[in-house]
């Protein structure tokens, strides 16, 4: 991983979605990194950012913009003319899915449309990583995980846009980008990823931190469901390692790709919200049952074989770290510590190898 991390040094990187969560951690790794980074994506989202406690607007290229806009997302990665792309901008969240599908689908489907336009106009990009979700798989609930060949769907229009999103990356890479033998292009689906600087509304972790924090009960609605629960730095790492290979060989690591923890790390979301309480030494759990609502999944999990023996990739925290982490984030920030500090920290107990 020491020469991955190496040979972003310098690099010119283009983000769309880097005021998110994930994508804050991205940028803020990437920057530790050395690249050079454009973002490019809404504002941050109203409340406590990640993105705006870790001072990102001034640290990377930032660039406002709305992915539903093809020819603004098109002029700035054009005028940044990067090597490496990270499609992570789309509307994350199925809740929200349900209140409005229709700004769902053109964000997820139409924004990546025009993502993908973007890159194929730009001569420049060497390295396409596309992120989607493990929640593009239709979900039957077995107790395997999913390979990236099984077949894709989804109940909410959240997993159903996600499953258009890579069935439209498919057509793009064999339609077009086969043909630019220079250009290595991979889509990549992740569990449920945890980590501190997570706000969201309707995630378990922000939804504890909040909970706490006003000393309210954490209220649960389904508290048996289970998720393959892994830290944001582990997912990353993939991308980059991703990343890095498609530049080297492109035809070779082209496809899709899962990223995810081992089967047995599962863990209940009562676990989750349990090991929040115990990280931060207070608060308590309700079970709210009665408040349950639209359909969601009680199991999913990712088959990742494919990512452990072709690229070499495994997680390096299991889940009782990444729960600790998590936690420690979330508690060293309610304590005064400054977020870059903490994020910092953590990636570089994560990354060792990083100067």
């Amino acid at each position: 991983m020491d020469e991955v991390l190496r040979s972003f040094r310098g690099k010119r990187v283009f983000l769309t979605g880097h005021t998110g969560f994930k994508g804050s951690w991205l940028a803020f790794l990437l920057k530790e990194m050395d690249a050079e980074v454009m973002g490019f994506a809404l504002p941050p989202a109203d409340g406590p950012s990640h993105f705006d406690l870790l001072g990102l607007a001034g640290k990377i290229g930032h660039t406002i913009g709305d992915i539903r806009d093809a020819a603004a997302l098109e002029g700035t990665l054009r005028d940044f003319r990067p090597e490496y792309v990270f499609h992570l901008a789309a509307q994350a969240l199925v809740k929200r899915s349900y209140d409005d599908p229709a700004a769902t689908f053109a964000t997820n489907v139409m924004g990546s449309v025009h993502l993908l336009e973007a890159v194929r106009r730009c001569d420049s990009v060497r390295s396409l990583v596309y992120i989607t979700s493990d929640k593009c798989y239709e979900n039957l609930e077995w107790v395997w995980g999913y390979r990236e060949t099984d077949r894709l769907g989804g109940h909410d229009p959240y997993s159903a846009s996600k499953a258009a999103a890579e069935v439209v990356f498919s057509s793009y890479a064999r339609a077009f980008f086969a043909t630019r033998r220079e250009l290595g292009t991979a889509s990549v689906r992740a569990g449920n990823v945890i980590g501190g600087g997570d706000w969201a509304v309707d995630r378990i972790v922000p939804d504890c931190i909040r909970a706490i924090a006003a000393d309210e009960p954490i209220r649960l609605r389904n508290p048996g469901a289970t998720r393959p629960w892994q830290h944001v730095l582990e997912p990353l790492s993939g991308y980059l390692l991703l990343a890095a290979r498609l530049r080297q060989e492109p035809a070779r690591y082209g496809g899709a790709w899962n990223f995810g923890p081992a089967t047995q790390q599962v863990r209940t979301v009562h676990d989750v919200a349990k090991a929040m309480v115990a990280g931060l030494e207070r608060g308590r759990i309700e079970i709210d049952t009665a408040a349950a609502g639209h359909h969601e999944a009680n199991l999913l999990q990712l088959n990742c074989d494919k990512a452990h023996q072709l690229l070499g990739w495994h997680p390096r925290w299991d889940v009782d770290r990444t729960l600790a982490a998590t936690a420690q984030w979330y508690g060293a920030l309610l304590e005064g510590q400054q977020a870059q500090e903490i994020t910092r920290r953590q990636i570089h107990e994560y990354f060792p190898e990083l100067p």
